[in-house]
């Protein structure tokens, strides 16, 4: 939401709370002033909001149900807490002016003593807050009836002669007599302060004191001014948003923040074990038998593994949708990974449905003492991937080396954006060669980053989802070059082969930008070879039949000589396969294999394509065995280098 709007928002709300003295656009410009603020901080919007008078006893309540939205729980749990002081302040000084008020009252006894009297009297009756004026030994002179009812009893009278400190939460006794004699010796002018009272019927309560004295006309002090405010319903609210911050909210655990925090508590005391739990299949419960069963198990999963957890004096955390965290003391990591799985194993009744689960784990161990919490969770994480790649009921233990390599692989695939906004990434033109007579058939547009080939920089693109866009930004781009080819050089220009991805192949909106592509760039259907990722076809995705329909001819790239992709081919009409296949040596067992699989397809009518061939000897073996048309033997060029070598050449310039 915006914040003007917010801020509007905001106001409607306020001012049904409380009489604020300005304008509606006046309050409404100074909330939208406060909002920009809140995040740098929140402390100086609180005394805003009392400074306004938003005081209302819904105030707050309000401010908090607007905001919660748009502004993190973490960040509104400081507003409310620097609200309540604003307020506490705002009150303290006023009856910081009550007391004055009440001392020079005092002083002015003999000359208006009647008057003095009375007006102390009310003030002293009818303040919100409890006042209580004590001798030096902490004996109640005189109280009010709001501190009477504070601390459970029925008038201010009843607590005339009593101790003051008879109400204190016993621990407190002895910090509060401490600030109670700075301020009598004069260390300080007074003291405020937040303890517990513990009323006549032994509950709690929450207060803020506010202490200082009363001297008489010779400035000696006789007397103690403790004025107490009841801030119960405020505590608990504070309690309750700090273990919301710390705690999920459906199991009840610690949650991410909390589990750091008590990491970074252990680290270098202890040698720890972190586990990183990752349920198996969460999905199928949640999918099959709705949210509400998943809730239910997780609440029974988070319960086991609490058990365990308490048998182990270790500390178990929620730190997502279906992921767990455990630190031990370090311990046998089979061992516990073994218990682990037993407690998850047991079926387990939920709605009439008999569940058991399984955890993928990752570990780290004994970590070094330098190691930050929030590394150690990445690692841990890092180590459940690994996990859940070599299946269900899996754990892997974090190993530096190879995680370095990922973080480097996962670094390069997160600025992928970027370089290609600032033009990084460029396009190239590879040569096929035709194996029979060298002739190069076409060129195949791919993306070049840095030192990474196409395939590399796809796979890194397909990671980030950045696959699809990059995909149609290179059919675009490939088409328009090579229909300036077309109009420049006629015949002797190459023909475009654009070779897609797993996601673009399988991509809804293919036919649609292949055709927008040739009628923004004028390129002719027959100067353009499409080729598929063939998983896709396997899966029943039917762009290449549309494609081929629409007369754009097209081919299955990642082809691996299995049955069911031979069986594709006698089901869809392609020009050609690719694969990316060793080349088979004159030596090899796989020889006459891979010359039968060549017959077999070029009987369905099917060229047969090798990619990333880079020597003569490599094509020389292909060609032996049977193969069509090579990709690699040349390197790929940009197209300045391609139009400057069709200028110049009488023939296609990797002909010649």
């Amino acid at each position: 939401m915006e914040l003007p709007e917010l801020a509007a928002r905001w106001m409607h709300a306020l001012t049904s709370t409380a009489y604020i003295p300005l304008s509606h656009a006046e309050i409404e410009q100074a909330l939208l002033e406060s909002l920009r603020w809140l995040r740098q901080s929140p402390e100086s919007v609180a005394d805003r909001l009392v400074s306004l008078h938003a005081t209302g006893p819904d105030s707050l309540r309000v401010t908090i149900d607007v905001l919660w939205p748009t502004f993190e729980l973490k960040l509104l749990a400081r507003l409310a807490s620097a609200y309540a002081q604003a307020m506490r302040m705002d009150a303290f000084d006023q009856q910081e002016q009550i007391k004055v008020a009440i001392v020079r009252a005092k002083q002015r006894v003999e000359r208006t003593l009647k008057v003095s009297q009375a007006r102390f009297q009310e003030v002293f009756d009818s303040a919100a807050l409890g006042i209580v004026i004590t001798d030096l030994d902490g004996r109640c002179v005189e109280a009010n009836d709001a501190l009477a009812e504070i601390v459970g009893l029925d008038s201010g009278a009843d607590l005339n002669d009593r101790d003051l400190t008879d109400f204190y939460h016993p621990g407190d006794v002895a910090a509060l007599a401490a600030s109670y004699r700075k301020v009598r010796e004069g260390h300080v002018d007074r003291f405020r302060d937040q303890r517990k009272l513990i009323r006549v019927d032994g509950e709690p309560v929450w207060v803020y004191l506010a202490v200082s004295l009363l001297r008489d006309a010779d400035g000696e002090p006789t007397h103690y001014v403790t004025m107490v405010e009841d801030i119960s319903e405020l505590h608990l609210l504070q309690r309750s948003l700090d273990h919301q911050l710390l705690h999920d909210s459906l199991t009840g655990l610690s949650n991410r923040q909390h589990f750091i925090t008590q990491v970074e508590r252990r680290l270098g005391s202890a040698p720890i074990t972190l586990y990183h739990l990752g349920l198996d299949a969460f999905s199928v419960v949640n999918n099959g038998l709705g949210h509400e069963t998943g809730d239910k198990l997780l609440k029974i999963v988070a319960s086991r593994l609490g058990k365990l957890a308490d048998e182990k004096k270790a500390v178990l955390a929620r730190i997502g949708g279906d992921e767990f965290a455990l630190m031990t003391t370090s311990d046998n990591v089979t061992v516990t990974i073994e218990e682990i799985q037993a407690v998850l194993a047991e079926a387990t009744f939920v709605d009439d449905h008999g569940i058991a689960l399984s955890a993928s784990i990752g570990v780290v161990d004994r970590p070094p003492a330098f190691a930050t919490a929030n590394e150690l969770l990445r690692s841990a994480n890092a180590a459940l991937r690994q996990a859940k790649a070599r299946g269900k009921r899996q754990w892997a233990l974090h190993d530096p080396h190879d995680d370095a390599r990922r973080r480097g692989k996962y670094a390069l695939a997160a600025s992928m954006p970027g370089a290609w906004e600032h033009g990084e990434i460029e396009i190239v033109y590879a040569p096929v060669h035709d194996l029979e007579t060298r002739e190069v058939l076409g060129a195949v547009a791919r993306l070049h980053w840095d030192d990474l080939s196409h395939n590399d920089t796809m796979a890194l693109a397909d990671s980030t989802g950045l696959s699809l866009p990059i995909g149609r930004w290179l059919l675009r781009e490939a088409c328009a070059q090579a229909a300036r080819w077309v109009e420049e050089f006629g015949d002797r220009a190459p023909t475009l082969h654009i070779a897609l991805g797993a996601l673009q192949s399988r991509d809804e909106d293919l036919v649609a930008d292949v055709k927008r592509a040739l009628d923004e760039t004028g390129l002719p259907p027959e100067r353009l070879r499409i080729a598929l990722d063939i998983s896709s076809v396997l899966a029943g995705d039917d762009n290449a039949v549309v494609l081929h329909d629409s007369g754009i001819v097209t081919a299955l790239d990642g082809f691996h000589g299995g049955h069911d992709e031979l069986a594709v081919l006698t089901e869809v009409q392609v020009r050609a396969v690719i694969t990316r296949a060793p080349a088979p040596g004159p030596d090899s067992p796989l020889r006459q294999a891979m010359r039968d699989l060549i017959a077999t397809v070029h009987s369905f009518g099917v060229r047969f394509g090798v990619d990333e061939v880079h020597t003569i000897e490599e094509a020389d073996h292909w060609r032996a065995v049977g193969a069509d048309a090579v990709i690699g033997l040349l390197p790929a060029l940009p197209p300045d280098d391609v139009t400057e070598l069709l200028t110049t050449a009488s023939l296609p310039p990797e002909a010649s």
